[in-house]
């Protein structure tokens, strides 16, 4: 029995050896390496490399879900509005020979009912409007830009803004709009940089008058000095630019209009403080803006009006039966807070003021004037999502009677003045 169990044993010994000899006189293969994923440093958290390059990426979103409720001040409003809000963005980059090469791109996708449709730049206190819809879905490229160093090219945030509704969900009356954009920016150390800038004010939709539009000879030329440190920040920026209109429809036969290009310009200088003897996280923002034929860099968009007031159209220039043209003019100024009351809570307090003379054939001197407050509370129970209430309040005053939007088909009746409060409910993730 011993004998035959030593034989098995050595047979199998036996073959083991020659089997191993012939594999190893086979070809081997290896297998492929595996890349992983790498987590990329230098520009921050939530970068990580692309496989294979040197490029870092990241990718990130928002989605919100609003709800404002005001009062209804003509049969054609609704007294509530929803909106439902995603946004995707992706930001690659890599370091060069001729400095950090930035690709930046930001998508939304909205939908919209009731009074966040009456357009304005505070739609949740009902501004006037003869058509309002029932459902309105947009797609709208905030951001596509490249940066090479001191270079920037493509559609970006104006280099003319500061105070750019960074706080609360309130829209204030202050310059926010992202424009197409070619600009150099050089900085000097110390948290000092300036900015030249080629940017294209029909990117917004904002059109010279109602008059009549004809086309501009060139882009807007911006200009800004920033400086930011641990203190805070500060900018004084400038803005000039082509306004291509009709001299006036009703001083010319129809489509005579004799062209003409007229300029525009506007200035504004703001400050950032922040606060952390309050809280971490406090800040205070204080602006205040002029423009001359530029009204877009006021905030003012194409109405005004609040309330009962029935809209009236804000145009850059106005004319006489002349022909003659003379720009508007007006100024703002704004404020904004944020207060940390736990690490988990916060506050915003906002404000801003705007005053407008203007010149038109129709009505003379309505010179809007409008004050904007609002105040929320913020609850972040987990990084990343808010959870908030705001109330607000507009009133606009006219230099001139207008129709009452609420009884002026009824009874004709005028008003120079009129408020409106609203309240909102935003739930908001960004990832």
């Amino acid at each position: 029995m011993k004998l035959v169990k030593s034989l098995l044993l050595g047979s199998a010994a036996g073959i083991a050896a020659v089997a191993g000899a012939q594999a190893a006189d086979l070809p081997s293969r290896k297998a492929a390496p595996v890349e992983y994923v790498r987590v990329c440093s230098a520009f921050g958290a939530g970068f990580f490399y692309i496989p294979g390059t040197d490029t870092c990426l990241r990718i990130g979103g928002r989605v919100r879900a609003e709800y404002t409720f005001g009062e209804r001040w003509n049969a054609g409003q609704d007294s509530y509005g929803t909106r439902a809000r995603g946004r995707i963005y992706i930001d690659a980059r890599n370091q060069t020979a001729y400095g950090t090469l930035r690709t930046f791109v930001r998508y939304d996708l909205t939908t919209s009912t009731g009074s966040y449709r009456y357009g304005g730049s505070n739609a949740g206190a009902n501004r006037f409007s003869g058509v309002n819809g029932v459902n309105d879905d947009a797609a709208f490229l905030d951001s596509a830009f490249v940066q090479l160093g001191p270079l920037t090219a493509g559609k970006i945030q104006s280099f003319y803004s500061f105070y750019a509704n960074d706080y609360g969900f309130q829209v204030l009356r202050t310059s926010d709009r992202q424009v197409n954009t070619l600009a150099y920016t050089a900085t000097f150390g110390g948290g000092f940089s300036a900015t030249i800038s080629l940017e294209d004010p029909k990117t917004t939709n904002r059109r010279a008058s109602v008059l009549a539009y004809q086309g501009t000879t060139y882009p807007d030329v911006v200009a800004s000095l920033r400086v930011d440190q641990g203190w805070g920040s500060a900018q004084l920026s400038g803005a000039i630019g082509d306004r291509g209109i009709y001299s006036s429809p009703w001083a010319v036969p129809a489509g005579n209009g004799a062209k003409k290009d007229e300029m525009g310009w506007a200035i504004q200088a703001g400050v950032k403080f922040n606060l952390p003897m309050l809280a971490a996280g406090d800040a205070l923002f204080l602006q205040a803006g002029y423009a001359d034929g530029a009204l877009e860099y006021l905030g003012w968009g194409g109405t005004a009006g609040h309330g009962r007031l029935a809209a009236y159209t804000v145009n850059n220039f106005g004319a006489n039966a002349f022909g003659n043209l003379k720009s508007n003019t007006g100024y703002n100024l704004v404020a904004a807070l944020r207060h940390f009351w736990t690490p988990s809570i916060r506050s915003d307090f906002l404000a801003s003021y705007s005053a407008l003379q203007t010149n038109d054939f129709a009505i003379k001197s309505v010179d809007p004037k409008e004050l904007m407050l609002g105040a929320n509370l913020v609850w972040m129970p987990v990084a990343g999502l808010d959870i908030g209430v705001e109330v607000l309040y507009s009133r606009t005053e006219y230099g001139v009677r207008v129709p009452d939007a609420k009884a002026f088909a009824v009874n004709g009746r005028t008003i120079k003045s009129d408020d409106a409060w609203t309240g909102r409910l935003r739930i908001q993730r960004d990832f």
